[in-house]
């Protein structure tokens, strides 16, 4: 349980910008969906699964650009993305999203596609760290849906066809099972996003270092030159 209640705290500016931007879009998915999980994460798991097709694009056009190894960062984004889809697929079924939920999901999808591209374009390490609180809060709401079904709030029911071969449930498997799974799912994009954000942090930090030493090697040397 302490891995599912992991937590980054905001160390830089960058950090509260991106914590403060998930606080804002959790409070209006808690004031829009309320108890409703699975019409939720029909909405959710929509705009979820963006930022892995855009971000692992992005450095796609990026490493042929610049002719360079991605260090499989654009496998893993986009298995995330595939993956996200799936708990979407899943929960179709569950919850079966109404005219006006579809209208929404259109509308946050396309918005989310191109606010996410450029906050990737401008700094990756705030786009990640965005993602990894996305995650944090998803997994904060499934331990909620599934408090709920544990308790008799919400009825349980059996695991749609999809998710039972998707995830290799067993065949008496139940909606309990299915929102576990996804939440293991969403701790690991948790924490793959948040360690790609400190890893972009590690290569300024050395490449800073190596400018500076670039910087006092060179003043040695026309110090010298002059001398």
């Amino acid at each position: 349980m302490s891995n599912l209640e992991s937590h980054y705290r905001p160390s830089s500016l960058s950090d509260k910008v991106a914590l403060s931007f998930t606080k804002f879009l959790r409070f209006i998915a808690d004031t829009f969906f309320k108890k409703r999980y699975g019409h939720r994460a029909v909405v959710l798991e929509t705009v979820a699964a963006v930022p892995g097709m855009v971000a692992g694009m992005l450095i796609h056009l990026k490493s042929l650009r610049k002719m360079e190894d991605d260090k499989g960062w654009i496998k893993i984004l986009l298995d995330e993305a595939e993956n996200e889809r799936m708990h979407l697929m899943t929960f179709i079924h569950i919850a079966k999203p109404t005219f006006i939920e579809r209208i929404v999901i259109m509308i946050a999808q396309f918005i989310f596609i191109i606010t996410y591209a450029i906050i990737y374009l401008i700094s990756q390490r705030t786009a990640h760290r965005i993602v990894g609180y996305f995650e944090e809060e998803a997994v904060r709401s499934y331990t909620e849906y599934l408090h709920e079904l544990e308790t008799g709030k919400i009825k349980d029911q059996p695991a749609p066809e999809v998710a039972i071969n998707y995830w290799n449930l067993p065949l008496h498997a139940t909606l309990k099972d299915v929102v576990k799974v996804i939440r293991d799912d969403e701790a690991g994009h948790r924490d793959v996003n948040h360690s790609f954000a400190d890893v972009i942090d590690e290569r300024k930090t050395k490449e800073k270092v190596n400018t500076t030493k670039k910087e006092i090697t060179t003043k040695e040397n026309l110090k010298g030159n002059y001398e």
